[in-house]
């Protein structure tokens, strides 16, 4: 799951579902039956998974987090109202065993679980669910902050200050097993979204007595409170144990009060190690049992040495984002087409981006609602990009190319090997380029948000099946890195994903997306799909029960390892 620096299902029987990857848990049936029952009292087989983390998470507290190494952890730790299926994007339930909605698609209530205990023993119940909202819904100075709140801010809006409007209105708890969720319109992403990491259930005395809500800022950073540093209390699978920042060490130990099936595995360790070729080594001597995002290069030859190459399906996009703020060409819808029809996509995938990535026709993949079949498509076609610039008198376009360094995303594996490929692609459709390089977390995101690259290299991976998610996050308003705020169609491409995303219908509200997705190809075009490409995960052989998630959202309680 992730926002694009990182790094966010439907009841209804009719959705589209992304297929289940990876492997299936698979039962040890040799195990004696005192040994199964062993398991379940105190649960577990023991041993420890040790797994090699990319990055440091900001903090332990999922509410204050937008980063991928952040919800890594603390999904482990916490649980929603709902969650996703094993190996796909759909709903389940998790704290809430139903629910249901009113005709308006206003007023969900949530039947909840019994005996559910938080990790400092605090009953799991509606008060606890109410408490939870309204603390975040309650947020004020930095809590506010985007940066802090990202993930309300996206997906509910605005706080109880009013300043600006909020899908949410209020919670109620009419008894202990009883959560009523108001809303002030209907929205497709809901209840879908209170499966993302950041609307999980915390526990309401933990986070008092830790002062969750203290957050400071501190110049461009943050202070975290005690809560969010030392004390994450959630109902999962695993409890918090200990961060060593120093030696870049997260421990967590399994839960043996879990309400469900608890962890294999006793202990869980994530070691924070940034270069992916280190990453590698250390899974080769042993030091680590699993890592992410391995180089496509280095796949066979993983497979090759019998470890577990995971390879997720494709939930995410890579695009060439346009910014029309800076370069005046750029608001021409021509000069947009030509850079589109400049772009060799097929040997761009075929060439840089690992097996089974595949071209994208549109902002999302074909297995999320909405998806329209008969969209404008641009082949390549370096004569007609030089036609349409010459016809916007253009035929001089110069246009600054940036490109971050130091990151490897899903979506992304090779951001050099891709800049390189598609900044030739231009150059001989008679674009000048100009590159721009910067570190993923030393300028290229900011530069990049605040709309000052001409195009520039980025995507997004799905936190939820609904195209909202996706294009509502890209252009759901004007004030946006594609700078649409200066197109006269920004407003009504935002109105539009508003109304969708607002329509209770499901077929009505897909009609509306693809006649959407229809205009943002060849109306609007504020940026150009590139590809969808299936990011890998790797374990050990002695590594069993990895069920790869197309979010990027894997939960290790299903994990065990053998010899250790």
């Amino acid at each position: 799951m992730s926002r694009a620096p990182s790094a966010p299902r439907r009841t209804h029987t009719t959705r589209r579902r992304v297929a289940t990857v990876g492997v299936a848990l698979v039962a040890a049936a040799s195990l004696a039956s005192c040994a199964q029952s062993q398991r379940e009292a105190g649960g577990g087989e023991g041993g420890t998974f040790t797994f090699g983390a990319a990055g440091a998470p900001d903090g332990f507290d999922p509410f204050y987090a937008s980063d991928g190494e952040t919800f890594r952890v603390t999904r482990q730790l916490t649980e929603g109202l709902v969650g996703f299926k094993p190996g796909s994007a759909d709903v389940e339930p998790e704290l809430a065993e139903s629910w249901e909605h009113s005709p308006d698609g206003k007023t969900w209530t949530f039947k909840l679980r019994t005996g559910v205990k938080f990790h400092d023993g605090t009953d799991f119940n509606a008060e606890a669910v109410c408490k939870n909202f309204k603390r975040m819904f309650e947020q004020t100075g930095a809590g506010q902050n985007n940066a802090l709140s990202y993930y309300w801010i996206e997906n509910f809006g605005g706080f109880a200050d009013g300043k600006e409007p909020s899908l949410y209105q209020g919670c109620e708890s009419p008894d202990p097993t009883t959560a009523v969720v108001n809303l002030t319109r209907a929205s497709s992403k809901f209840p879908d979204i209170l499966g993302l990491p950041s609307f999980s259930m915390q526990s309401p005395t933990a986070m008092e007595q830790y002062k969750a809500n203290n957050v400071q800022a501190q110049g461009d950073s943050f202070v975290y409170p005690e809560y969010a540093l030392k004390h994450p209390t959630g109902t999962g699978p695993f409890k918090f144990v200990s961060y060593d920042e120093g030696n870049g060490t997260i421990k967590l130990a399994r839960n043996d009060d879990y309400w469900g099936e608890k962890a294999k595995v006793s202990e869980l360790i994530f070691r924070i190690i940034p270069d992916e070729t280190v990453r590698k080594q250390e899974l080769e001597s042993g030091a680590i049992d699993g890592y992410d995002y391995p180089n496509a290069a280095d796949l066979k030859a993983l497979k090759d040495a019998g470890h577990n190459v995971q390879v997720r399906d494709p939930f995410n996009i890579m695009y060439l984002g346009i910014t029309q703020k800076n370069n005046p060409a750029l608001k021409d819808l021509k000069v947009r087409q030509a850079l589109a029809y400049a772009v060799d996509r097929e040997t761009l995938v075929k060439a840089n981006m690992p097996e089974g990535a595949t071209v994208a026709k549109e902002f999302y993949p074909d297995t999320v609602d909405g998806y329209a079949q008969d969209v404008q498509q641009y082949p390549h076609d370096p004569a007609k990009a030089k036609q349409l610039l010459a016809e916007a008198g253009a035929s001089n376009l110069t246009v600054n190319f940036y490109w971050p360094t130091e990151v490897t995303r899903p979506y992304m594996p090779d951001p050099q090997g891709i800049y390189n490929a598609l900044a030739e692609d231009l150059r001989e459709a008679g674009i000048t380029v100009n590159p721009v390089s910067k570190p993923w977390n030393g300028g290229y995101i900011d530069d990049v948000d605040n709309a000052k690259a001409d195009i520039f290299l980025l995507g997004w991976t799905g936190d939820y099946n609904t195209p909202d998610n996706f294009i509502g996050t890209f252009f759901g308003t004007p004030t946006n890195r594609f700078y649409t705020a200066g197109a006269p169609w920004g407003q009504e491409l935002a109105d539009k994903l508003k109304a969708a995303d607002s329509e209770p219908d499901e077929a009505k509200r897909n009609t509306m997306y693809q006649d959407i997705n229809r205009k943002l190809m060849s109306e609007y075009l504020p940026a150009v799909p590139l590809s969808h490409s299936p990011p890998a995960i790797v374990t050990n052989a002695n590594v069993k029960g990895l069920q790869p998630s197309p979010l990027t959202a894997e939960e290790f309680a299903s994990v065990s390892v053998s010899g250790k």
